[in-house]
């Protein structure tokens, strides 16, 4: 397909009448038409466009169309190919179809016969795309889920017992644990996988919003509303609904949340029509449930409609026997993605980033890997490219290395403690900017402020 979004067709015949005719026929049709002569600038113009259908005429000077239609389907085995041939040869067309062509025209051919067989070659061609698309995220879905350890095994175990049934999950877990790539893997390893994934923040829009983002609005339902809006809940009908940060909702939203969940339907903002939806929740969040509760900023009800089955993520730090497989996993995702020639890690560098906490988890190690390549040159990442808190243990500028000697809870929490308070210095108190630096929502930051009775 071109850039302009056109669907584009390589027209291959040596007789430059067929290619003016056809390339009239076709760029009426709306269609980007590329032409060749003979079956090598075939080949070379099949390389440099990637054409999404080929019309090849069998009997050519240089190279026949026999010869080009091989070796395009080596190329590229999805390659959506029309042979053109007089009556005489259609034996060669017969078995071209046997070795991967998609059909074949007999000249003279009327006109209607070209645009009905090209209009079907490329709807093949556009489902096989979607195809290989739904492919790709089934396995992006689960297969990039890393995890040997034992913790992680109970995680798999869950998402297969779960996927297929309708039931709510509530998947808890720190900060960068990975909560919605297991969401992902639940979707698409469920019946509802060929239909929409969507995902909300609740901590990244407003309170005034969220309400709007999940129901949808009526034109006029509030200023600023010039069109009626579809919300989230709609946009996911018959697929799966992920909320994010879900204690980060508040009690007005979880009272309509409440009843959609109940009843499967609901009115948009400022409406009166009632749609039914069938979605399936799943709802994520690195808060303290149990403790919203008693505080009663989330509601009671709501938790256990949410909390049908539980899926607690574990932190980085309580499953280091993964470590190596992630970092290896990184190097080479990045390597290839930054074109640098790194192939993995030297074994003191493995030693570090086996021994450091990791208070950002998953994503905090991805980070150091993308980093790590970006700024080596080499075949391996050595200690130098590494950040200055993973070489020594701790943040750079912290008060000292963390103590071994007491349990892990009380050196991760203190760990913890001092990366909010260096962080909080770093921007002046100003806890919007310190919650996005430590991937916290506010809400979070300022419960551990709290409880960490620091100043901020």
């Amino acid at each position: 397909m071109t850039a302009g979004g056109k669907r584009s067709i390589l027209v291959v015949d040596d007789e430059s009448s067929v290619q003016r005719l056809l390339k009239d026929v076709l760029g009426k049709q709306g269609y980007q038409v590329l032409v060749a002569g003979n079956g090598q600038e075939a080949i070379d113009t099949y390389v440099g466009s990637r054409p999404d259908l080929v019309l090849m005429d069998v009997r050519m000077p240089v190279m026949d169309g026999m010869t080009a239609f091989s070796r395009i389907k080596a190329m590229d085995p999805e390659a959506m190919v029309i042979l053109m041939t007089a009556f005489a040869a259609v034996e060669d067309a017969v078995k071209a179809l046997k070795e991967g062509a998609y059909d074949y025209l007999i000249k003279p051919f009327h006109i209607d016969e070209v645009k009905v067989i090209v209009k079907r070659g490329l709807e093949v061609r556009h489902l096989t795309n979607e195809v290989k698309s739904f492919r790709r995220k089934l396995a992006d879905g689960y297969d990039n889920i890393i995890g040997k350890s034992r913790c992680m095994q109970e995680v798999f175990d869950i998402i297969e017992r779960v996927a297929d049934t309708n039931v709510t999950v509530l998947i808890r877990g720190e900060s960068g644990t990975g909560k919605e790539l297991v969401a992902r893997a639940i979707h698409y390893h469920s019946p509802r996988r060929d239909k929409p994934f969507v995902k909300i923040n609740c901590s990244a829009m407003p309170e005034t919003l969220v309400e709007s983002e999940l129901f949808g609005h009526e034109k006029g339902a509030f200023t600023g509303a010039h069109l009626r809006k579809p919300g989230k809940f709609q946009l996911a009908d018959g697929g799966t609904l992920l909320l994010d940060e879900i204690g980060e909702m508040n009690m007005a939203t979880q009272a309509k949340l409440l009843r959609v969940l109940q009843e499967h339907e609901f009115e948009r903002l400022g409406g009166t029509e009632t749609i039914k939806i069938d979605v399936r929740v799943i709802a994520a969040t690195n808060a303290n449930l149990e403790e919203a509760i008693a505080r009663k900023t989330f509601r009671e009800d709501l938790y256990y409609r949410l909390n049908v089955v539980p899926l607690r993520l574990p932190p980085l730090r309580e499953r280091r026997e993964d470590i190596p497989d992630l970092v290896h996993y990184f190097v080479k995702k990045f390597a290839r993605e930054f074109n640098r020639e790194a192939r993995g890690v030297t074994p003191g560098v493995m030693d570090l980033l086996s021994r450091y906490p990791w208070p950002g988890n998953i994503r905090e190690l991805e980070n150091t890997i993308k980093q790590a390549i970006i700024l080596g040159g080499g075949s391996m990442v050595t200690p130098e490219h590494l950040p200055a808190a993973v070489r020594t243990g701790y943040r750079e500028g912290a008060a000292g290395p963390v103590d071994d000697s007491r349990p892990l809870r009380e050196a991760v929490g203190e760990l913890e403690r001092r990366m909010i308070a260096q962080a909080l210095a770093e921007t002046g108190g100003n806890r919007t900017e310190t919650a996005k630096r430590l991937g916290l929502s506010r809400r979070a930051l300022i419960y551990k402020i709290e409880e960490y009775g620091l100043k901020g």
